[in-house]
Order: C-alpha cells, then sequence, then structure tokens
C-alpha cells in the first residue's frame, strides 16, 4: 500500500480529532473498534472487469475486512449498476464510484490495488498500465493471449515493485499444495508421466442468433470493449457468457484459459515441466460456426531429454480433469474437489522438517484474495506471482501453436523461443489494434 496515502489519512484523523474543542461522536469504523478496520488502515482496490469472474472478485475482496473497493469499472452500464447494487446491498458500500474507462480508475492516487477480470484480450494491457500507475494487481487467468505479451507483463511487474496475484486460486487450497509437496520430495520417487486435462468441448454457444451485424445497445461501449482485438461489425454473441471464451480475438481458448489451472499445478510439482529444451506434438479441431472460432479439442505431450513427458488435452481425451502425477513409486492425482493417491496412505504423510514446503507461512486453505491483501501490506511474494502465471499460461499457447501448425515442435523455456522455426515464433505475438501497444 502506499505509505504516503496512509500516514496522510492517520495524520489527517489526529488533526481532526485535536482540533475539536467538544465532545465528538465518531463511528466506531471511522476509528477501527467493534471488529472495524480504520480507513487509514484498509487497502482501497478498484475492480475492472464486473461480470461473472469479475462479481466474484467484488464479492471475495468485500469480504476482506481491511479491504474497501472504493471503484469498479465496465464497459456496460447494465454491469456497472449491478455492482453498484451488490455492493451496496451485501456490503454496505454506497460510495463506490463506477467507470467506463478503466484508464480515469487507474489515475485515482487514493487507489492502491486493483483486480482484472475483463476478457482475456485486456489482461496483459491493464495490468501493464496499473504496474506503471503504482497499483498492486490481482489479474484472472490467463496473463494474456500471447508470449510475448507474458514477457512484458512480467518485465513490468518486476520493474515496478508491483504485488502481483495471478487468478490461479488452486494454490490457495491445501490438498493442491500437499500434492506438489508429495512430488517435490520423492514421496512417489522418480516422476516419469505427468497427466493434464481440462474442459473444453463441453463449452458451447449459447447465443444463436445469425452472427450478423446488429444495433449496438445504450450503455454498452463497443469501441472500448474490442480494444486492441480487431474490429467487427457488432453482434451481441460477442460479449455473451461464454461464447466470447470461444471467439480468437478474445481469448486463445479453454486449452489456455482453462489450461492455466491444471498446467500451474502440474508446473509446481514438476519444475522441470518449464526447464531447458521440450518437444511436443499437438492435434485438435477449432470452432467455426461463423462467431466463434478458436481451438474447441486438443490432445498432446510435452516430451523431456530426461524421459518425464507431459500429456495434455482436453477432459476424457484421454486425461481425466486435473493433474496426475506418475512416479515409479506411486501417483498423485489431484482435481477440485478430489485429491487421490497410489499407496493410500500418502494422504497421510508427515513431512520432514528438512522436505521442501511450498508457501511455509500457511499451513491450512486460504484465499487468493486474502494472501494477495496480505501481500499488499507485507510486500511479500504471494501465492502466485508473475513468473508462474507466464508458465502456466504460455504451455496452453505454445500446445494451441502445435495443433495450428499441425506438426511437432522444439520449445526452449530458457529462450522462451521454438528451435529453428521461424513460422511457430511468428505466431508468439499478435499485432493490436491503433493505438493499444504493449509499449505505449
Amino acid at each position: 500500500m502506499r505509505t504516503k496515502r496512509r500516514t496522510f489519512l492517520k495524520g489527517a484523523s489526529a488533526a481532526v480529532l485535536a482540533s475539536c474543542g467538544f465532545p465528538s461522536i465518531i463511528p466506531a469504523s471511522a476509528l477501527g473498534k467493534d471488529g472495524h478496520v480504520a480507513p487509514s488502515n484498509r487497502v482501497n482496490v478498484g475492480c475492472i472487469g464486473n461480470g461473472a469472474m469479475g462479481t466474484h472478485d467484488i464479492k471475495g475482496l468485500s469480504s476482506q475486512k481491511d479491504v474497501h473497493v472504493a471503484a469498479i469499472c465496465d464497459v456496460s452500464k447494465e454491469k456497472r449498476l449491478a455492482a453498484q447494487a451488490l455492493l451496496a446491498e451485501d456490503f454496505d458500500n454506497k460510495d463506490v464510484k463506477a467507470y467506463n474507462d478503466f484508464q480515469e480508475l487507474l489515475a485515482r492516487d487514493d487507489i492502491d490495488a486493483v483486480s482484472i477480470a475483463t476478457q482475456d484480450h485486456w489482461h496483459a494491457l491493464m495490468t501493464i498500465a496499473a504496474a506503471k500507475a503504482g497499483k498492486d494487481v490481482h489479474c484472472q487467468k490467463p496473463l494474456g493471449m500471447t508470449m510475448e505479451e507474458c514477457q512484458v507483463v512480467r518485465k513490468v511487474v518486476r520493474e515496478k515493485g508491483t504485488v502481483f496475484q495471478f487468478g490461479t486460486q488452486q494454490r490457495a487450497k491445501l490438498f493442491f499444495r500437499m500434492a506438489c509437496e508429495l512430488v517435490r520430495n520423492g514421496y512417489i520417487g522418480k516422476v516419469h508421466t505427468v497427466e493434464v486435462a481440462t474442459p473444453g468441448p463441453s463449452y458451447k454457444r449459447t447465443y444463436m442468433n445469425p452472427p450478423t451485424e446488429e444495433p449496438i445497445p445504450d450503455g454498452f461501449d463497443f469501441e472500448r470493449y474490442v480494444g486492441p482485438a480487431k474490429m467487427r461489425p457488432y453482434n451481441r454473441g460477442l460479449h455473451t457468457q461464454p461464447d466470447w471464451y470461444l471467439i480468437r480475438d478474445y481469448s486463445v481458448g479453454f486449452i489456455v484459459n482453462w489450461g492455466v489451472h491444471h498446467l500451474d499445478i502440474a508446473n509446481w510439482g514438476v519444475p522441470e515441466i518449464t526447464s531447458g529444451k521440450c518437444e511436443l506434438e499437438f492435434s485438435g479441431s477449432y470452432r467455426d460456426d461463423g462467431l466463434t472460432d478458436n481451438i474447441n479439442d486438443w490432445t498432446g505431450e510435452f516430451r523431456y531429454p530426461s524421459g518425464l513427458k507431459m500429456v495434455f488435452s482436453d477432459v476424457g481425451n484421454p486425461c481425466a480433469r486435473g493433474t496426475k502425477f506418475i512416479g515409479d513409486e506411486g501417483w498423485v492425482y489431484i482435481d477440485r474437489p478430489t485429491f487421490r493417491a497410489e499407496p493410500i496412505s500418502l494422504l497421510k504423510t508427515e513431512f520432514k522438517a528438512e522436505d521442501e514446503r511450498l508457501y511455509p507461512g500457511i499451513h491450512k486453505n486460504t484465499s487468493n484474495y486474502r494472501n494477495f491483501i496480505d501481500c499488499v501490506l507485507s510486500r511479500e511474494e504471494p501465492l502466485c506471482p508473475v513468473e508462474g502465471g507466464a508458465q502456466a499460461s504460455y504451455l496452453g499457447m505454445v500446445a494451441e501453436i502445435s495443433v495450428k501448425l499441425g506438426r511437432k515442435l522444439t520449445w526452449d523455456h530458457d529462450t522462451e523461443r521454438f528451435v529453428g522455426d521461424d513460422a511457430a515464433n511468428a505466431l508468439l505475438s499478435t499485432p493490436m489494434r491503433a493505438p493499444w501497444s504493449l509499449r505505449s
């Protein structure tokens, strides 16, 4: 949090009290009594993107007693009004300011942190702008649309000293951490296979009107919704849930958007997954109905010089949803809310003092939001920092490139480039529509 703002507020409160020559009635909430947190000790948050995940963020952050949601932002007036009503009715927060333009929200000096829960194609630009504006960031997954976006976000976040929490909430759950700790400490022996699967084809288009031009509804800023993506005639399906997830201009697809969750756990348990060089070969198919057009289904493998392989598919093609680590002495499988192992005694493992523990300061379930706010206040590293977000995002991106090109590729995790393949490397970045740019 900005020390300057907190110091000013504390000093201002003291000055007001000192200047009163008569008894005053001060609400307990203003003094931090009766379970309340004084305004000077609260983290002021702005919530950008007020749709389904954005509403989840608003609720999760507002539930933290030391957080005040001071501003919300969405290109839809309907969603802004719904967010304001939610905050007023459920959290007695009636002074939240609503914005159509996220840049106006970021310009406020009293905002300490932001949550970003927009369409995927906005994540990188908004995170970069927020970091440059001195805000800490909780960003929903994925980190961006391309490898280049991941790289620039990572660079700016580190240069600016931003506390950044990636929206892969599974790291906050004890069983996910325990599964990865069992693997990293050799309790299943040498890992030779990791299996990962996430939903894909189960998500279907819901807006079934023809994908032809329609009038832009009042209160919807279509220009700002499109932002850095290519402009096209307005159609309600472009921002209907879940249809926009299935449109390549706004999302790579669930190979990335859902893939980040379980790929992140795979990489957390076996860091070799994002080390050195590997071969990958994937196949799949794309949606093609006139509106939705990104990847529908996929299956393939990452193969490493050590003999390790990671199989990654949509659910049932062939892998089960979640992450399964298979070693020469047993296996561990983790999903929401399933935690299984063979031998079953692994589930009751008592770790040794010398074992590596992941985020050892937390020994129970927490939430991404609580951990984020704690780190905003302490300036410590959160559960899922920007590097983990970049890796979890680009694993799905490079798999999708293999599907698109229809062939085997060699990826170098150290250089973050394909080896000797200009055609594949050309797909690691995408031009943005002016005036938007990663480096503006």
